[in-house]
C-alpha cells in the first residue's frame, strides 16, 4: 500500500511538472499555430511544386524532380552538405569538451572568477549583431594567421593543418558561451556533501569527475549537445543555409524549399537518433 500511494504521488509530481513546462512554452506554440503552420504548409507544397506565378503563389505539382535535381544533378549541393556535416561532427566533441573543462575551471573558488565568466559569455553577445557576424564569417581566416617566416620553415602541408586548427579552436571558442554557462549552471546545482563524502572514503578529484560530476550533469550533456548541433546546421555561415538563402533571393523558391526540407530532415533525424542513444546513457535522479 506504501509503495502504491509513493508512486501515485510521484505521478502526480510529474504531471505537475509536465502541465507547468507545457505552460511555459504555451505562447511559444500559440505563437507557431498561428504564425508558422501555414507557411510551413505552404513550403512542403512547393518543395513538391513548380512555381507558375508568384501572382497568388500558383503551383504545379511535380512530384521529387526537385529533391531529384538536389541530389543527382546538382553539382554543389551534396559536397557543401557533406562538409557542413563533416564541420558539425569535428565540432560537436571539441566544443563539449572544451565547454566543459572551462566550466569546471571557473566554477572552482579563484579570484577574478566573474570576469572569467563575463569573458567567455561575451563573444555570444557580440556574435548576435550584424556586424561582429560578418567578421566572424568573412574575416577569420585573416585573424587566425601564421607568419609568413614560419610558413616557410614549416611547409605548406603542415602550415595548412595548423592555421585549419587555429581557426576552428577559434570558432568552438566563439561558439562555446551557452554551453558554459550550461555546464556551469549544471556543476553548481551538484551538492558539495557528495563530494566530502567521497574524500572521506579516499577517492581522488579524477574518480570524484567520473563517479560524481559526469553522470550528475550528464542531462546538461545531452542539452548541450542537441544544441550544439542545431547550432552549428543552422548556423549563417553555413553553406546550405546560404545557398538556400542564395535560391529564394534569385526566384528559385520551389528548388530553396526543397533544398531547405531536405536539410531540415536530416538535421531533425540525426537530432531524433542522438536523443534517443543519449538518453539511454543519461542519470535521472529522480529514477535512481
Amino acid at each position: 500500500m506504501a509503495a502504491n500511494k509513493s508512486k501515485k504521488k510521484m505521478m502526480t509530481m510529474r504531471t505537475r511538472r509536465s502541465l507547468e513546462g507545457v505552460m511555459f512554452i504555451s505562447p511559444w506554440i500559440i505563437g507557431a499555430a498561428l504564425f508558422f503552420i501555414f507557411p510551413l504548409v505552404i513550403s512542403i507544397r512547393l518543395s513538391f511544386s513548380n512555381l507558375v506565378s508568384v501572382a497568388g503563389f500558383q503551383m504545379e505539382f511535380i512530384g521529387i524532380d526537385n529533391y531529384k535535381y538536389l541530389i543527382q544533378t546538382s553539382t554543389t549541393y551534396v559536397p557543401n552538405f557533406l562538409a557542413e556535416v563533416k564541420d558539425t561532427v569535428i565540432n560537436t566533441p571539441i566544443t563539449l569538451v572544451f565547454s566543459l573543462i572551462i566550466a569546471m575551471l571557473i566554477n572552482k573558488d579563484i579570484k577574478g572568477r566573474g570576469f572569467f565568466r563575463t569573458a567567455f559569455f561575451l563573444p555570444v553577445l557580440l556574435g548576435t549583431g550584424y556586424v561582429m557576424q560578418q567578421l566572424l564569417e568573412n574575416g577569420m581566416s585573416n585573424v587566425v594567421s601564421i607568419p609568413d617566416s614560419i610558413l616557410m620553415a614549416i611547409g605548406p602541408t603542415f602550415s595548412s593543418i595548423v592555421s585549419e586548427f587555429l581557426i576552428r579552436i577559434t570558432e568552438v571558442l566563439w561558439k562555446s558561451g551557452v554551453q558554459i554557462i550550461l555546464f556551469l549552471a549544471g556543476l553548481q546545482g551538484i551538492s558539495g556533501s557528495l563530494y566530502e563524502a567521497s574524500r572521506v572514503d579516499g577517492a581522488t578529484e579524477w574518480e570524484n569527475f567520473w563517479k560524481i560530476t559526469l553522470p550528475l550533469i550528464s542531462p546538461i550533456i545531452l542539452l548541450n549537445f542537441i544544441y550544439t548541433m542545431i547550432d552549428s546546421f543552422t548556423d549563417s555561415a553555413n553553406q546550405i543555409i546560404s545557398d538556400i538563402e542564395h535560391c529564394f533571393e534569385n526566384g528559385a523558391l520551389a528548388r530553396g524549399a526543397a533544398m531547405g526540407w531536405l536539410y531540415f530532415a536530416f538535421t531533425f533525424i540525426v537530432c531524433l537518433l542522438a536523443l534517443f542513444i543519449m538518453s539511454r546513457l543519461t542519470f535521472n535522479q529522480g529514477e535512481r
